[in-house]
């Protein structure tokens, strides 16, 4: 019933995401105040003022809603109880409304995400649905803190929590990390607390947080990429990633540097050859490292052999909505599970209808590499037909079809090989782009043959951010962007010589 969700889907349309936070990511920190005037003595320092990180060094988990008064499906959930359930009976002891038997491990904190609600739309104002601080009799007043932020604040959070939709409802372990939970039960949400780690105690204590990369990919190399995190009171220095395959080492990976307690890094690990699928598990230890427990994660790995063939690597994408479009959008990630094209979600149209939207073409690929394409509908009922007959199409320069569709769910798409080096392109050897998601600086190292190079740092849209000539150049060159003054974001290294290029995409953290 797309129709019951109108409000909430045009509220989407104003985000690029398709999802949340990707599970694992670090969850920002943030300070709201609570609108209800009984709680003005609770929070930190008394002031009625909430710190997410106050809470999590304090080893509690915070549920976190972040919704809007005019939301439908916000509303409901809200009076469903289930927040109002875990902050009773799993709050901080002696919180406002707490139950004295309490397991003391949980704090819910409520955001209003819209920032231009008034303060007195939370009880039942114009443009409310109802009153959010007492919705009912059976709830009674609303106990755990409901902040009604400025609206500056409130668009900080939306930008930083990637809120595509209200309500979104995350898990924030002591750790940082952040699991988006959905509308789900209490119990649900307290049974999901005990997979968070506890809070850091030893000194040494290195955990292996994820496995990232595709969990497709197309034959041939695969290179394993990790994120740990120090779980330890003293910074990380050092770290030794082991990945191994039905038992024998197939890759490994180091990091040497200094990461602060609950830091994350990611590790790009030496490339398996010819790889032909599996399940890979790595491990990662330090030295000194007080909980072995905590540092292994697997993940299992198949080769699509037959994915689509370009003939090029150039391709083309044709999207066409339908009267909800604003629930529609796509991607296309590479072998690392890196983003290099997106688009969507588009403004929802009156009536049933459909709208071809512009040819987006991605002209970034590199030659021979696999990018696997998938397109959302977040209401989970496709684009085609009752509201439009939508449709999409994926082809390559030269127009061959890799595949197209319309009658889906909640997700389709494919996987495409890209074409061979095109005739406009220059055959750079050992190109090599790191660290990759880069920190603090790109680095980025060819070989060169006796002509003039441009190296060029550009975003998606092609504007150059940061770029670096040499003259007569021959043998191995080394350049490096610092990435101090650039946005966060997928970007592309350009390297051009005598109107020839060849491009390789990083991502800056």
């Amino acid at each position: 019933m797309k129709k019951l969700l109108l409000s909430a889907a045009i509220f989407a349309g104003v985000f690029s995401a398709q999802a949340q936070l990707a599970p694992n990511s670090v969850a920002p920190n943030f300070t709201v105040t609570a609108y209800q005037t009984w709680l003005s003595t609770a929070g930190q320092n008394g002031n009625g003022t909430y710190t997410l990180y106050d809470y999590l060094d304090q080893g509690y988990t915070v549920i976190l809603d972040v919704s809007a008064t005019w939301c439908g499906p916000c509303w409901n959930y809200h009076l469903g109880g289930a927040l109002d359930d875990v902050y009773i009976n799993h709050g901080p002891a002696g919180y406002p409304g707490v139950s004295a038997s309490t397991t003391d491990d949980v704090m819910v904190i409520w955001v209003e995400g819209d920032g231009a609600t008034a303060d007195a739309t939370m009880l039942d104002g114009s443009g409310s649905i109802g009153n959010w601080i007492q919705p009912n009799a059976t709830l009674g007043q609303i106990q755990f803190p409901m902040a009604n932020p400025v609206s500056a604040t409130a668009t900080q959070i939306n930008n930083d929590y990637d809120i595509a939709f209200y309500p979104t409802v995350y898990k924030i372990c002591p750790n940082r990390i952040v699991t988006e939970l959905g509308q789900a039960s209490a119990a649900t949400i307290y049974s999901s607390v005990g997979s968070c780690p506890a809070p850091a105690s030893a000194s040494a204590d290195v955990a292996m947080l994820s496995f990232g990369g595709e969990s497709e990919i197309c034959p041939g190399e695969y290179t394993p990429i990790v994120t740990i995190q120090n779980n330890g009171t003293t910074p990380l220095t050092n770290a030794t990633v082991n990945v191994t395959l039905n038992g024998s080492t197939v890759a490994t990976g180091t990091y040497t540097g200094n990461l602060a307690t609950y830091g994350t890094a990611t590790v790009t690990c030496s490339t398996i050859a010819s790889f032909s699928g599996g399940n890979l598990v790595a491990t990662v230890t330090s030295t000194g490292d007080n909980n072995a427990a905590n540092g292994t994660v697997s993940k299992t790995v198949t080769v699509n052999n037959n994915p689509a063939q370009a003939t090029t690597n150039v391709i083309k994408i044709d999207v066409t909505t339908d009267q909800y479009a604003s629930e529609t959008t796509w991607e296309l990630v590479n072998a690392s599970g890196t983003v290099v094209a997106s688009g969507g979600p588009w403004s929802n149209l009156q009536a049933a209808g459909q709208t071809v939207r512009p040819t987006v073409t991605v002209t970034s690929l590199l030659p021979n590499q696999c990018y696997k394409f998938t397109i959302y509908d977040s209401y989970g009922d496709g684009i085609c037909c009752q509201y439009g007959s939508g449709a999409y199409t994926v082809k390559d320069a030269n127009n061959n079809v890799l595949f197209s569709g319309g009658s889906f769910t909640d997700q389709d798409g494919g996987m495409l090989k890209t074409g061979v080096l095109s005739v406009d392109e220059l055959n750079t050897i050992g190109l090599n782009v790191f660290p990759n998601p880069a920190t603090d600086a790109v680095n980025v190292v060819f070989e060169a043959n006796s002509a003039d190079y441009t190296v060029s740092l550009t975003d998606l849209t092609g504007r150059v951010v940061a770029t670096e000539m040499i003259n007569n150049a021959n043998g191995t060159q080394t350049l490096t962007f610092e990435t101090a003054n650039i946005s966060k974001g997928s970007y592309i290294v350009v390297i051009s010589s005598n109107g020839l290029k060849t491009t390789k995409n990083v991502v800056v953290k």
